[in-house]
């Protein structure tokens, strides 16, 4: 029996397949229109990302296999986004050039029938989103293994900035250049935060190639595509828009290495079931305060899953607070918490509340 003979009736079935299926999205996509209608009509925004988890997960949950749920949500992310494109255009922006993490993360949270808008630094990202530029922008805000993204952070207290989602992303960094090996290197170039993250690498495989600190990791990709003796690191995406070879893959030192991203919007996500809210919060210089203003999480059962501490610039406090609490500010449990701890906080600045996405 000839491979045809087996193939083509197989074939032939996934081809009737593939036609009901355009049927049964064209039709999702006239729903879409309609209801796009009715929101400009209502007032109301294109973008509900707390909708369009509860979507994936409701596909998840009914998910009888073979394909798995992360194909799953990756499919429903790219049908939603085109029938979001249907209701109205969105304008992304992102920590340019194009190649870097921040690219990957806004395309995997707002899936590709978007307008993406690279900047040149955190401070244009923002400008872009709260100036109208752009609908939304993606800003990493802390990594795994190195912390805190520090600009972000200090962007996220000084700018009226408005958090609507996040996505976390493994990062897995590469060794790019020109040549498929990592001989006869002059320097290797990344932004500073991946230079960290692949320092025992680097030390242990390139321990006289200097490292040179650039804008971002496609920035280093950029520059190695035009110099054989520069290489880069940066993901795999970015060797296929420079057209560079992977000589060394996955050479961060920790191998769970993720970084989390927050979106930045106009709209107020409604409870989801599995939320985060942000804070950035100030208390008075004096004994017990901070314990005074951490009393009222434990007293209503909200848990904190992050509470990190920056120097104020302003002067007027010592320490600033970023706090990341479970759930939503609407749940009853935090809106008590949030009620009480404005009585305590010598500044008080609610970020925002939005469902909780890891790809």
């Amino acid at each position: 029996m000839s491979s045809d003979t087996v193939l083509h009736p197989l074939r032939d079935q996934i081809d009737a397949i593939d036609r009901e299926i355009l049927e049964l999205l064209s039709r999702r996509a006239r729903l879409a229109q309609e209801i796009g209608t009715h929101k400009h009509k209502l007032g109301l925004p294109v973008f509900r990302p707390e909708r369009e988890l509860a979507v994936v997960r409701k596909v998840q949950q009914a998910n009888p296999g073979p394909l798995l749920d992360a194909s799953l949500a990756a499919v429903w992310t790219e049908i939603m986004s085109a029938c979001r494109a249907l209701e109205g255009a969105q304008r992304i922006a992102y920590l340019g050039p194009e190649g870097t993490y921040t690219e990957l993360a806004a395309r995997r949270f707002f899936g590709s029938s978007c307008e993406l808008l690279p900047c040149a630094d955190l401070d244009e990202v923002f400008r872009s989103q709260l100036g109208g530029a752009a609908s939304h922008a993606v800003v990493p805000v802390e990594n795994s293994t190195e912390g805190a993204v520090a600009r972000t952070l200090d962007l996220l207290l000084s700018q009226p900035a408005h958090l609507c989602g996040e996505i976390s992303l493994p990062i897995h960094h590469n060794l790019l250049r020109l040549r498929e090996d990592p001989q006869g290197l002059r320097a290797v170039l990344a932004h500073p935060q991946a230079l960290s993250q692949c320092r025992q690498w680097l030390d242990a495989n390139l321990a006289g190639v200097e490292r040179r600190a650039v804008a971002s990791n496609a920035e280093a990709a950029r520059l190695a595509a035009q110099d054989e003796s520069l290489a880069a690191i940066a993901g795999e995406h970015a060797a296929g828009l420079y057209g560079l070879r992977v000589a060394a893959s996955h050479i961060q030192d920790e191998v769970g290495n993720r970084t989390r991203f927050v979106v930045l919007g106009a709209e107020t996500p409604a409870p989801s079931g599995h939320d985060r809210t942000s804070l950035i919060l100030a208390v008075p210089n004096v004994a017990g305060a901070v314990v005074a203003m951490l009393r009222p999480l434990a007293e209503h059962g909200v848990s904190m899953t992050r509470f990190e501490s920056r120097p104020a610039r302003s002067g007027d406090w010592e320490y600033m607070f970023y706090v990341d609490l479970e759930g939503h500010a609407q749940d009853a449990a935090v809106a008590a918490a949030l009620q009480a701890l404005r009585a305590h906080c010598a500044f008080f600045k609610n970020l925002g509340s939005y469902p909780i996405r890891q790809d």
